[in-house]
């Protein structure tokens, strides 16, 4: 399984792919606007948006490829370690 995570603090970018690791997901980290992100996200199982660090223009740009490939979103206003556990813990139980 593949996980998308859209903001976040730039430090902890290897904390979540170990994090998203430890649970037997694929993680790809965005925490700066890049000029092609739209062609970077492409279709993972989840997209996770750290809403409390992320440009509004990134949000955006994940949520109109979210609709076009029906990926769910999951919100979180923390960029921690212990939310993306929690997002993580709560999308596999579901």
């Amino acid at each position: 399984m593949s996980v998308v995570i859209i903001g976040g603090n730039e430090r902890m970018e290897h904390q979540y792919i170990s994090i998203c690791k430890k649970h037997k997901y694929k993680a790809k980290v965005f925490t700066r606007m890049a000029g092609n992100l739209k062609t970077q996200i492409g279709q993972p199982d989840l997209i996770i948006l750290f809403t409390g660090t992320v440009a509004h223009k990134m949000v955006h740009c994940a949520l109109k490829e979210a609709e076009r490939f029906n990926i769910p979103v999951e919100r979180t206003h923390s960029a921690s370690a212990s939310a993306l556990e929690t997002v993580l813990l709560k999308t596999k139980s579901a």
